[in-house]
């Protein structure tokens, strides 16, 4: 009896449904391999095992940074609703950059008539000084938080590495800048310090090639499933919170590989580096996002906060929490990397 057109027809409908089934499979496969290449994958080899001692002048930059954020976070919550622990902030920092010998430089700003103040020190470059590479950290805290590690730890960073670099002859310009206003409820708005910051420089055609937002770097844990990612990125990374990380949108994919490459290669300590989409949740939360929004090439360096540290944005993010030995490890290692990226290697 003569098989239905329906029945001759089945098999081969089967047959291009797996056909069409398969070659959606490999182009996925083909993206997801595109997608980890441009955006996960990062050259030179995470460290790995125990940490060795700290050098000497690794354990005294340990207790400066201790010293640093012990002085900033007993200030207080500091931010538009406590204007004065914010300007005595300011005047903190200021003090600090003064006692390098470098000299302080006030970007002010008003808000409804509330004056703010970006806070910047610059070592000119001797061969290259119109090429500037920038450091950053809002000292601002959100809330009533008093900020050790949101963004004290950025801050002290950034007043040790200046009085590191502060005798130096580089190359290119080397730039500090403490920014005011990067919590709530200027996050990603036109009154974000870094965003003021960032415009002007724009508009006097400063050449930045390369920015540096320091956020929250004091928290470790070897605490298995301690670290937290936005999905899926936990597919990619450790799920143990002892590594420092270069973050950037997918415009700074060089800047994250260079800097992640250096660091790797110089310092002793776990690192790791993505370069993904700002609408990933904590891709653009820093001052970095500023920058790379006027079309600067710009990166923050974490301990990637919320994702990892209990106390972010709480009453107790206070300096007993945080990990100075490997905070000092972290900024030694940033020391090198910035030396590199201003021609003092």
């Amino acid at each position: 009896m003569p098989r239905s057109r329906a029945s001759r027809t089945t098999p081969l409908i089967t047959m291009a449904a797996l056909i069409r089934l398969g070659l959606l499979a490999l182009v996925l496969a083909i993206a997801s391999f595109i997608a980890w290449l441009l955006m996960i994958w990062m050259p030179g080899t995470s460290f790995q095992g125990d940490l060795p001692a700290l050098t000497t002048e690794q354990a005294l930059l340990s207790q400066a940074l201790r010293t640093d954020v012990e002085a900033i976070a007993t200030l207080g919550p500091r931010n538009a609703n406590q204007p004065e622990t914010l300007e005595a902030t300011a005047q903190l920092i200021e003090q600090r950059f003064t006692a390098t010998g470098l000299i302080p430089q006030r970007q002010a700003y008003e808000v409804e008539g509330q004056r703010f103040s970006n806070i910047a020190v610059e070592i000119p470059g001797t061969e290259r000084p119109d090429q500037i590479v920038l450091i950053g950290a809002h000292y601002d805290t959100a809330y009533s938080s008093p900020g050790a590690n949101d963004n004290g730890t950025g801050v002290a960073a950034v007043l040790q590495l200046a009085e590191a670099f502060a005798d130096q002859k580089p190359a290119r310009t080397l730039r500090f800048v403490a920014f005011t206003n990067e919590e709530p409820p200027f996050f990603w708005t036109e009154n974000m310090g870094s965003v003021v910051y960032a415009n002007q420089a724009k508009a006097n055609g400063d050449d930045i090639i390369a920015m540096l937002s320091l956020e929250t770097l004091g928290y470790y844990s070897d605490q298995p499933g301690s670290q937290d990612y936005p999905k899926p990125l936990n597919w990619f990374y450790p799920s143990t919170g002892n590594f420092v990380a270069f973050v950037g949108d997918l415009s700074a994919r060089k800047l994250v590989r260079t800097s992640v490459y250096d660091f790797r290669k110089q310092a002793q300590f776990p690192a790791e580096g993505a370069s993904l989409p700002n609408a990933l949740p904590g891709v653009g939360w820093s001052d970095h996002w500023a920058f790379s929004q006027v079309g600067y090439e710009a990166i923050m360096v974490t301990d990637t906060a919320t994702f990892r540290d209990p106390t972010y944005h709480t009453l107790d993010d206070k300096p007993e929490n945080l990990d100075f030995e490997r905070f000092a490890r972290v900024t030694t290692g940033l020391q090198r990397v910035i030396s590199d990226f201003v021609g003092l290697s």
